[in-house]
């Protein structure tokens, strides 16, 4: 991914200024991504390096300051931001970036400090980088035996609370496992759309624009894309609205609603129209579809995606749930709720979400979640179905959630997931979960992420 020869200017000072934003800014990583890499038209290898730079300096942050700290004499969370970054990323392409040479990232990284800070604070990047490529093998890190906690969030890069969490859970290896795979770049996983191809056509199609790719084994509708020289936008099979990006774990909550030919469907927060697009899908595009999106902004996303995708059953409309709804949403046969969450079973995808989050985050979710779980229940018939999902691993979000909710609701109960999901590997432990009406995918088992799915019927 990286080249031999260094980086290009433009891509170290766009890194650089989108590190900024996201630290002190409080912008978000994938955001700022997409628009930096819309508006300009460098290659696929400074696309990617840009991406790499950008998302692996935020995700690895907790590391790299505790190995800046053993160079400096003032902590790293001390300097200035600008400075900071620089040795940030610096300090990851020297740390985890194989094929830059030291040289290049060192000459580059004092040239970017000269230009942005002065020839003073140039000299200390120099210094300091240069007494890291030194000792880069005799790096110390906390003693896992003394203190497990304080070594996998430093090594690892992960908030010290949430190791707590975890490690009381999970224990040491499951927890250990569960971190390293947050920090593996996410893989891109596409969904096919039946309405216009099969998936053999879809892999003939995106081999044909010499893109390698492979059937997932974990769903009928899942490709994976190994290797891309450009953009999934300029695909042929991209304009043709033969696929929708959407990870496998997504990929679960629309069949576990199970909905079929001409029923009325509610998802009450749409957002850009996945799992909402895989719904007209799985029915055929016959019937309703009501998606409701308090975002404007989504809700233009999502109407253009389903444009194309060649989906016209969709009654797209901006509500909130917690307030008024449309005068003419009566009940209907099946209701998604995929809940706004942590996401703390998403973070490989969301670099910045570690630091954004605190335990305080996890209660405040959990009472919204309630209420939002409360109103949807209310547009579900007798006999209908309501699926809530979320893509966080937290009980407080999940399991706590929906038996909060079957206490104030005796007419609903869980139903079995493993009919609806019969195609998926299910392990033998998770399997038996899915039988009882819930199941929280668990991220490094699958290499998928994570996701939480109840499924509750309502009394007929």
């Amino acid at each position: 991914m990286a080249r031999k020869k260094g980086l290009s200017p433009n891509i170290r000072a766009a890194a650089l200024r989108l590190l900024y934003e996201v630290e002190v800014k409080g912008a978000y990583t994938n955001l700022l991504l997409d628009k930096e890499l819309r508006h300009n038209s460098w290659g696929a290898a400074d696309r990617a390096l840009l991406t790499e730079l950008v998302s692996g300096t935020t995700r690895m942050r907790k590391h790299l300051d505790w190995v800046l700290d053993l160079f400096l004499s003032r902590s790293i969370k001390k300097q200035n931001p600008w400075l900071r970054n620089i040795l940030r990323m610096a300090a990851y392409q020297l740390l985890f970036l194989e094929k830059i040479p030291d040289y290049a990232v060192v000459n580059e990284s004092v040239n970017l400090a000269r230009a942005r800070l002065g020839s003073s604070v140039s000299r200390l990047v120099n210094a300091v980088l240069r007494n890291l490529v030194r000792n880069r093998g005799r790096l110390t890190y906390p003693d896992p035996r003394k203190n497990p906690v304080e070594y996998l969030a430093v090594y690892y890069s992960h908030p010290e609370w949430l190791v707590v969490r975890w490690l009381a859970r999970y224990g040491f290896d499951a927890t250990r496992g569960l971190l390293e795979y947050d920090n593996l770049s996410p893989g891109v996983t596409v969904r096919t759309n039946f309405l216009r191809t099969d998936r053999q056509a879809l892999l003939d199609s995106l081999r044909a624009d010499e893109c390698r790719c492979e059937a997932s084994l974990l769903t009928p509708w899942g490709v994976r894309i190994l290797n891309l020289a450009g953009t999934l936008r300029h695909l042929d099979a991209f304009r043709s609205g033969w696929f929708y990006v959407q990870d496998e774990a997504s990929m679960l909550v629309t069949p576990a609603l199970d909905p079929v030919e001409n029923q009325l469907v509610y998802d009450l927060t749409a957002g850009v129209g996945g799992k909402t697009t895989h719904l007209a899908e799985m029915m055929n595009n016959q019937g309703v579809i009501r998606a409701g999106e308090l975002h404007k902004g989504k809700l233009d996303v999502l109407r253009a995606n389903t444009a194309r995708l060649g989906i016209t059953m969709v009654e797209a409309c901006s509500c909130n749930l917690l307030e008024s709804l449309p005068d003419e949403w009566g009940v209907g046969d099946r209701v998604l709720l995929d809940a706004p969450c942590s996401g703390l079973g998403v973070l490989r995808r969301r670099a910045d979400a570690r630091w954004k989050r605190s335990p305080e985050d996890l209660d405040q979710l959990a009472r919204l979640q309630q209420d939002m779980l409360n109103r949807a229940a209310g547009l579900v018939k007798p006999g209908g179905v309501l699926v809530y999902s979320t893509c966080t691993l937290e009980p407080e979000e999940n399991e706590q959630v929906v038996e909060s909710f079957l206490v104030r609701h005796r007419d609903f109960v869980l139903e079995d997931l493993t009919g609806a999901l019969e195609f998926f590997p299910f392990t033998e432990e998770d399997r038996r979960q899915a039988a009882q009406g819930m199941i929280t995918l668990f991220p490094p088992r699958y290499g998928i992420d994570g996701m939480f799915i109840a499924r509750l019927r309502r009394a007929p």
